[in-house]
C-alpha cells in the first residue's frame, strides 16, 4: 500500500466534501418538507389525494435513482416546451437536476416513514387533546407531530445516511463531489483500489458523525426511556 499516494488522494478528494454535504442537506431538507405534505395527504380521508401519493411513492420506490436522475437531467431537455419555459435555467444545471432527483426520491421513502410515525400515535392521546379543547391544528402541532417524529426518527436517520451515499450518483452527471473527483483521479492514475479506499473512508467518517448526531437527537427526544438515577444506582449496587 502506497501511503504517500493515499495521502495525496485524500487531499484531492477533500474538496468534494462540501458539495457532497450540500447535495445531501438540500435533498434531505427539501425532501422532509415534501414528505410531510405527502404523508398528511396519504393519511387523509380524501381519496384522490391518497391515490396520488400512493402512485407517487410506488413510482419513486420502484425505479432506480440513477434512472430518475437521467430522466430529469437528460430526458426533460428533449421537450421544446421545457427548454422555452422559465424552469429551463434550473433544469439545465447538473446540480439542480441532482437535487431535484434526490429530493423526489427521498420524499417518497420519507413519506412512508412519517406516515408510520403518524399512525403510531394512539387514538387515546388524540382524544385527550380534543377533550382539552385543542383545535385540529394545535393537536397536530403539539401532540401528533412530536410523537410521530420520535417514532420515525430511527428509520428517518437511516434514510439520511442513504441519501448521503446516494449523492455519489451525482458524479454521473458531471458533478465533482467525492465520487466524481475519485473517478477523475482514477482516469489519470489508473489506481482504482487506493482511490476508492480513500473515498470509502471519507463516506464512512461522514456517516459516523451523522449517525452520532442522530443518536444524540434520539436520546434528547426520549427522556422517558432513560433509566431513573435511583434505578441505575440500585442496578449497580450503590443502594442497599
Amino acid at each position: 500500500m502506497d501511503f504517500a499516494f493515499l495521502y495525496e488522494t485524500l487531499l484531492t478528494l477533500l474538496p468534494g466534501i462540501p458539495l457532497t454535504l450540500k447535495l445531501a442537506a438540500s435533498a434531505v431538507g427539501l425532501g422532509a418538507v415534501l414528505a410531510l405534505g405527502l404523508a398528511l395527504m396519504r393519511v387523509s380521508k380524501i381519496g384522490p389525494l391518497s391515490a396520488f401519493v400512493k402512485t407517487y411513492v410506488f413510482f419513486f420506490r420502484s425505479t432506480p435513482l440513477l434512472v430518475q436522475i437521467f430522466l430529469i437531467y437528460y430526458g426533460l431537455g428533449q421537450f421544446v416546451g421545457i427548454r422555452q419555459s422559465i424552469l429551463w435555467p434550473i433544469l439545465r444545471e447538473p446540480y439542480w437536476c441532482a437535487v431535484i432527483a434526490l429530493t423526489l426520491n427521498t420524499a417518497a421513502y420519507s413519506s412512508e416513514i412519517i406516515r408510520g410515525g403518524l399512525q403510531s400515535v394512539s387514538a387515546g392521546q388524540v382524544e385527550a387533546g380534543l377533550a382539552c379543547g385543542m383545535t385540529r391544528l394545535q393537536l397536530l402541532r403539539r401532540i401528533v407531530l412530536p410523537l410521530a417524529l420520535r417514532q420515525a426518527l430511527p428509520a428517518y436517520g437511516s434514510e439520511i445516511i442513504l441519501m448521503i451515499k446516494a449523492t455519489a450518483l451525482a458524479s454521473i452527471i458531471t458533478l465533482l463531489e467525492i465520487t466524481g473527483l475519485a473517478a477523475k483521479l482514477i482516469s489519470e492514475t489508473y489506481r482504482a483500489f487506493e482511490v476508492f479506499v480513500v473515498a470509502a473512508a471519507i463516506y464512512l467518517l461522514i456517516n459516523f458523525v451523522v449517525t452520532r448526531l442522530i443518536q444524540l437527537l434520539e436520546y434528547r427526544l426520549t427522556p422517558h426511556l432513560r433509566p431513573a438515577p435511583h434505578a441505575a444506582l440500585v442496578k449497580q449496587g450503590g443502594v442497599a
